[in-house]
C-alpha cells in the first residue's frame, strides 16, 4: 500500500518553502502528487540572512525566526496537502529540512543549525514531522551535507551511464553516479550557486534576484576578477566539503573587490559571478572524471545564463534539467526530504559516507509525533504571509 509523506526544503537563498506531496510504494517506487512554492515575507527573508553573521541578541533572534517559520513550514504543508485533495491523516510524515543559518563542518564546535520549529509543523498540522536531520551524520564524522545524493542515487542512477545530477540553489552541489554498480556515489558543494548573484543583484536593483538573468547577460566578464575569485582554497580543496552564505557572502566578495581597479561596474561584477557559478561547477564535475549525461535542478535551472555557460563549459556534453528524467527541478530537493522521511520512519539509513564522509551510514532525523487535528487554517497563510 503506498505511503504518502511531504518534504519541505528551503535553501541558502532564503526566499520560499519548496513543499513536495509523493507516494512512496512497496517497491520503494516514489511517485510526486503536488508540489507548491510559499514564499517568505520580506520580514523574515531579512530576519534570516541576518543570522547568518554574528550579531546582538543572537539567541533570542534566532528562536524568533524558529518559531515564525515553524508556522510558514506548517502553512506550505498544509496547502500541498489540500493541492493534492488530500487530508492531514492521510499523510505518514513530513520531512523537514529547515532553514540553514549557519553550517559550520571543518572547525570547533562542528554543527549545522537549521530552524523552522519541528515541533511547530507537527502541532500546527497534526502530522508527524521529522527534521533535525543533519547533525547524526556529524555525529558519525561527516559534513551533514549534502544529504540529497543519497536520493539522487535512489532515482536517477542509470546502470551503464555516467550521471551528473547539479544543483544550483544558493550554494551549488554536484553529484556523481557512475554507471558501475560497484563504484560508488559521490557529491560535494562546488561552491556559490545563486547566492552572491541574489545578494550583488539586491545591493544594486533592490530586486530579490536576477530575473532571468538579464542584468548578468548586460555585463562582461572580468576575466582578472573571475580568477581571483577562482583562487579561494575552497575551490581547491578535496571533498567531501560543504559550505553556506556564512563564507560566499558579499564580505567576501567585497574582499576581492578592493584588488580591481578602477571600480568595476555592477553589471559586469553580476556576469562574473554567474561566471564563476558555472566555472566551479564545471571544473568540479571535470575533476571526477567521465560524465555521460548532466541534468540540473533548483533554481539555477531556469537562469538562461547559467544554463549556457554550463553547456558551453561541458560540451560535447549533454546538459538538460531533471525535467527529463521526470522530476520538476524546483522539486527534487523537497522530493528528497520526503524520502528521508519515509527511510526514518521504517528505520533505514538516509546518508552516504562517500559522500559526506561520515564513518558509516545512518538513520537521520528526530521525530516529532502527530496525531492531533490540525491547529492550522491555511487560508490564514494563503498570501505567504
Amino acid at each position: 500500500m503506498p505511503e504518502h509523506y511531504i518534504g519541505l526544503m528551503s535553501g541558502t537563498s532564503a526566499d520560499s518553502i519548496d513543499a513536495a506531496l509523493v507516494s512512496i510504494g512497496d517497491d520503494g517506487d516514489l511517485d510526486l502528487l503536488a508540489w507548491h512554492e510559499h514564499p517568505y515575507p520580506d520580514d523574515i527573508k531579512a530576519a534570516v540572512r541576518a543570522l547568518a553573521v554574528s550579531g546582538a541578541d543572537e539567541i533570542k533572534r534566532v528562536m524568533a525566526v524558529d518559531q515564525a517559520l515553524g508556522a510558514q513550514f506548517a502553512a506550505a504543508a498544509l496547502a500541498v496537502v489540500t493541492q493534492a485533495e488530500l487530508k492531514p491523516h492521510q499523510i505518514e510524515a513530513i520531512g523537514s529540512h529547515g532553514q540553514t543559518v549557519r553550517h559550520q563542518p571543518n572547525q570547533a564546535p562542528r554543527f549545522s543549525l537549521q530552524v523552522g520549529s519541528p515541533a511547530m509543523i507537527a502541532e500546527c498540522t497534526g502530522i508527524t514531522t521529522v527534521a533535525d536531520f543533519r547533525t547524526r551524520d556529524m555525529a558519525a564524522g561527516g559534513q551533514g551535507a549534502p544529504l540529497v545524493p543519497a536520493f539522487h542515487e535512489t532515482v536517477f542512477r542509470h546502470d551503464g551511464r555516467n550521471r551528473a545530477i547539479v544543483n544550483v540553489g544558493g550554494i551549488a552541489n554536484v553529484t556523481w553516479l557512475p554507471g558501475v554498480p560497484q563504484q560508488p556515489t559521490l557529491g560535494f558543494d562546488t561552491g556559490p550557486g545563486n547566492t552572491l548573484l541574489d545578494a550583488w543583484c539586491r545591493r544594486h536593483t533592490g530586486q530579490h534576484y536576477d530575473h532571468g538573468g538579464a542584468w548578468a547577460a548586460s555585463g562582461e566578464v572580468l576575466p582578472a576578477l573571475l580568477a581571483t575569485l577562482l583562487a579561494d582554497a575552497y575551490f581547491g580543496s578535496a571533498a567531501p566539503k560543504s559550505t553556506g552564505f556564512e563564507y560566499f557572502n558579499l564580505a567576501w566578495l567585497e574582499n576581492a573587490l578592493t584588488a580591481v581597479t578602477p571600480a568595476p561596474a555592477p553589471q559586469d561584477v553580476q556576469a562574473t559571478l554567474a561566471a564563476l557559478t558555472t566555472t566551479s561547477i564545471a571544473q568540479s564535475l571535470q575533476a571526477l572524471g567521465q560524465v555521460d549525461e548532466i541534468y540540473v535542478c533548483g533554481g539555477g535551472a531556469h537562469n538562461p545564463v547559467l544554463m549556457t555557460g554550463l553547456r558551453a563549459a561541458l560540451a560535447p556534453v549533454s546538459v538538460a534539467t531533471t525535467q527529463d528524467l521526470g522530476v520538476p527541478p524546483d522539486a527534487v530537493e523537497a522530493c528528497a526530504f520526503a524520502w528521508l522521511a519515509f527511510r526514518t520512519l521504517h528505520r533505514l539509513p538516509g546518508n552516504l559516507p562517500s559522500v559526506t564522509g561520515a564513518a558509516q551510514a545512518v538513520i537521520l532525523g528526530a521525530i516529532w509525533p502527530g496525531g492531533t487535528a490540525p491547529v492550522m487554517d491555511v487560508e490564514d497563510f494563503s498570501d505567504g504571509g
